[in-house]
């Protein structure tokens, strides 16, 4: 009888290592990059604070950008994106700015007036995104189709207005299936 506790009690310590091991290894493992499913994420609006996840823009074109008020890149960044999205948002453009601020919604609130910034910002303090999504720094940039599919990856500042990535949005908001 003693005996089978023992194996019982190594089955169980093998499965919890076996567990442990793949939860360290997931990001090797399930990688996020183009042509992989965008991963849901949780955060909370700037405009009233209430819960959002990527869920929330199931079927649209997205363009999820993490940054922070306190990143030069992302400081040049941000008008761009604004460009892009008034000129494409009318047609069905979602632009997610997920901030991975600390120091509270005031700064970031401040940051988004001083820019005209009209866009939706999600704050995620916590940082959780950049482990969801296997981000290296900030800016980091996920161009997300209507199956919730990556089509684009970019890390660091980019030109969202330039002509090439207002067609690419074009050529995603006129995909229907």
């Amino acid at each position: 009888m003693k005996k089978q506790w023992y194996i019982v009690g190594a089955i169980v310590a093998v499965l919890a290592a076996a567990l442990t091991l793949g939860i360290k290894l997931s990001p090797q493992i399930f990688p996020v990059e183009v042509d992989s499913q965008a991963p849901d994420f949780q955060a909370t609006t700037l405009a009233d604070g209430k819960a959002k996840s990527l869920a929330d823009y199931k079927g649209q074109v997205v363009l999820l950008n993490v940054w922070a008020t306190w990143c030069a890149p992302c400081r040049v960044e941000i008008p761009s994106i604004e460009h892009l999205y008034q000129e494409l948002g009318p047609e069905g453009l979602k632009v997610v700015a997920v901030s991975i601020d600390e120091a509270g919604p005031e700064v970031v609130r401040e940051f988004a007036r001083e820019r005209g910034v009209s866009f939706e910002i999600l704050l995620n303090p916590s940082r959780t995104i950049e482990r969801i999504y296997q981000t290296t720094g900030v800016p980091e940039s996920f161009v997300i189709n209507r199956h919730g599919v990556i089509v684009k990856k970019v890390i660091g500042a980019w030109e969202w207005d330039a002509p090439v990535n207002r067609d690419l949005f074009r050529r995603l908001l006129v995909q229907k299936d």
